[in-house]
């Protein structure tokens, strides 16, 4: 045995308490400890945003793609637009009646294009008597040449 005295020879290796965590737990109220320190933030809840949007990141191609046939197949359309070239109304996809808009989403009625681009309610749907093109749809171009430099009101419903 040594004749030095200092705190480093007095020391006892943790092994028989349960390691340095057996010696944590002695000194200190672990249980509280646990429910007080911080934990991150909470998980994000991801479902109400797949609701709104749906992923479609798969490589469908997104828009409204399946509900629409091109202007080109509607010879009412051409008289109507004279100054739109045959591949730009090619290019011009309307919606087919019944077909449901995105909320939020931006439109125009070609039947009545003097109404100008309009954002799009939740639930509401092409009718029969409307024309409607998506702006998400349509190349920049050729929309602005449709719409002008108008701007996109907000349809409210009528009471």
């Amino acid at each position: 045995m040594s004749d030095d005295h200092s705190p480093g020879d007095r020391r006892r290796p943790y092994a028989d308490r349960g390691g340095t965590e057996g010696r944590h737990a002695e000194t200190h109220d672990v249980r509280r400890e646990a429910l007080t320190n911080p934990t991150g933030p909470a998980p994000v809840d991801e479902s109400f945003a797949a609701q709104l949007a749906p992923d479609t990141s798969a490589g469908a191609p997104g828009g409204h793609v399946a509900e629409s046939a091109p202007a080109a197949d509607d010879k009412d359309l051409r008289r109507r637009l004279p100054e739109l070239a045959a591949d730009e109304l090619a290019r011009l996809a309307v919606l087919e009646p019944g077909a449901r808009l995105d909320q939020g989403g931006t439109y125009l009625d070609l039947d009545d294009p003097g109404r100008g681009p309009f954002k799009a309610l939740g639930g509401q749907e092409a009718g029969p008597g409307n024309r409607y093109v998506a702006k998400r749809d349509t190349d920049y171009e050729l929309w602005n040449r449709l719409v002008g430099d108008r701007e996109p009101v907000v349809e409210r419903p009528v009471d």
